[in-house]
C-alpha cells in the first residue's frame, strides 16, 4: 500500500524558524507531508509586482504586489489538505488572518499556532480551527496522528 502524501500550507509569521522546525520534525518522524508556503522573504514579497512598472506611491506598489502574491497564496491554499497558520508575538500578521479566513471559507482543516498571550485576540480565528497549538512540535504530533496509515 502506498502512503498518501498530505499537502500542508504554512502561513503566517516570518521572523522565526517555525516552518523549518515543523518541516524537520515531520521529516524526522517520517510523516508523509509536502509543505507549501507563501514567499516568506519580505523583500521579494514586497517587490512581487515591481516588474509591472514603477509606482511613485507605496500604496500602489503594495497593491500590485499583494495581487501578484495572491496568485500564489490562493492557489496553494486551495490545493492544500491542511493549513497551519502561525501568529507570532512581535508583529500583527494581517496576511495570516486573511489566509485563515480564506482557508476556513474553503472548508480546509486548519491548525492555528500561537503563544497563549494571543488566545483572546485570536478567539474567532481559533474557533474556526480544528486544533490550536502553541509549538511547532505540537503541530508535528497532530500531523503524525492525522496522517497515520490504517
Amino acid at each position: 500500500m502506498s502512503k498518501l502524501t498530505w499537502t500542508v500550507y504554512l502561513s503566517g509569521e516570518v521572523h522565526t524558524n517555525w516552518r523549518e522546525q515543523l518541516i524537520q520534525g515531520c521529516a524526522a518522524s517520517g510523516i508523509p507531508v509536502a509543505c507549501t508556503s507563501a514567499v516568506s522573504v519580505h523583500e521579494a514579497s514586497d517587490a512581487a509586482g515591481d516588474h509591472l512598472g514603477v509606482e511613485p506611491s507605496q500604496f500602489w506598489r503594495d497593491h500590485k504586489s499583494a495581487k501578484v502574491n495572491a496568485i500564489r497564496t490562493r492557489t496553494l491554499i486551495k490545493q492544500c489538505d491542511i493549513a497551519v497558520v502561525r501568529f507570532g508575538p512581535q508583529y500583527k500578521q494581517w496576511n495570516a488572518a486573511f489566509d485563515a479566513g480564506y482557508a476556513a471559507a474553503l472548508g480546509k482543516p486548519m491548525i492555528t499556532l500561537h503563544d497563549d498571550a494571543l488566545t483572546h485576540a485570536l478567539k474567532e480565528v481559533d474557533a474556526a480551527a480544528l486544533a490550536v497549538a502553541q509549538t511547532p512540535e505540537q503541530v508535528v504530533e497532530i500531523l503524525r496522528y492525522v496522517t497515520m496509515q490504517a
